[in-house]
């Protein structure tokens, strides 16, 4: 069985009302994005920070998966799929994707702020000031902010080398170290790139796009190379 490797961005969740990273909008129209996703801003003011994830959970609580999400899951009939997304959400294993590696963190969880190794499943959307892990020290978002380390960096780089075909979904390839990934494809492999927008393709690639939304792309694709 081939192996599938699928890098999703933004553009994967969308069709699900997961608005992106700078569209939240209302209040934290007033916060640079610095001021809510860095360890400065944290440090500044934590209770306006754990509002802002709290604010992104809730409305992951109440979203569900889109189509896409469900076209990928059902892609493991076909292939070995492994997906690698920049997406906070749980989108991808409330479909049915057996193999997922978050580069960015996941929203559904917390950390301890003293012991990075301390990680907490949260099943409810609510993060608050004196919630603390075992050593007594706050929870934070299980997140990556700017600024900080990406360490599934290097098991991505691992899993992008196993690639017989790669897909990038709803990314524009260009946030890194997540679009670095692209130097690690085998070379002469068919990459697919499904997104609407112009993309910033790498050259020496053996690229077909596929200039559709999410759901609507990834069932082309699947016309295509099954």
């Amino acid at each position: 069985m081939k192996t599938l490797v699928v890098l999703t961005g933004a553009g994967m969740s969308a069709e699900s009302g997961i608005k992106t990273f700078r569209d939240m909008g209302g209040l934290w129209e007033q916060y640079d994005i610095m001021e809510v996703a860095s360890p400065e801003g944290w440090a500044k003011h934590p209770e306006v920070v754990l509002e802002f994830y709290n604010q992104r959970r809730k409305q992951l609580f109440e979203s569900s998966p889109n189509k896409g999400h469900l076209e990928l899951a059902e892609m493991e009939k076909y292939f070995n799929v492994k997906i690698i997304t920049q997406n906070v959400d749980d989108l991808h294993e409330r479909a049915g994707s057996s193999n997922v590696l978050h580069l960015h963190g996941e929203l559904k969880k917390a950390r301890s702020t003293v012991d990075p190794s301390l990680v907490y499943e949260l099943d409810h959307w609510e993060l608050k000031i004196g919630d603390k892990c075992e050593k007594g020290s706050q929870l934070r978002p299980h997140v990556v902010w700017f600024g900080e380390a990406v360490p599934a960096i290097s098991e991505a780089e691992k899993i992008v080398k196993t690639a017989d075909i790669f897909v990038v979904i709803g990314t524009s390839l260009n946030v890194y170290p997540a679009a670095g990934l692209l130097w690690n494809i085998p070379p002469g492999i068919p990459v697919y790139l499904i997104d609407p927008g112009e993309m910033n393709i790498t050259q020496g690639l053996n690229v077909t796009q596929i200039k559709k939304k999410a759901s609507e792309g990834i069932a082309e694709l699947k016309k295509m190379i099954t």
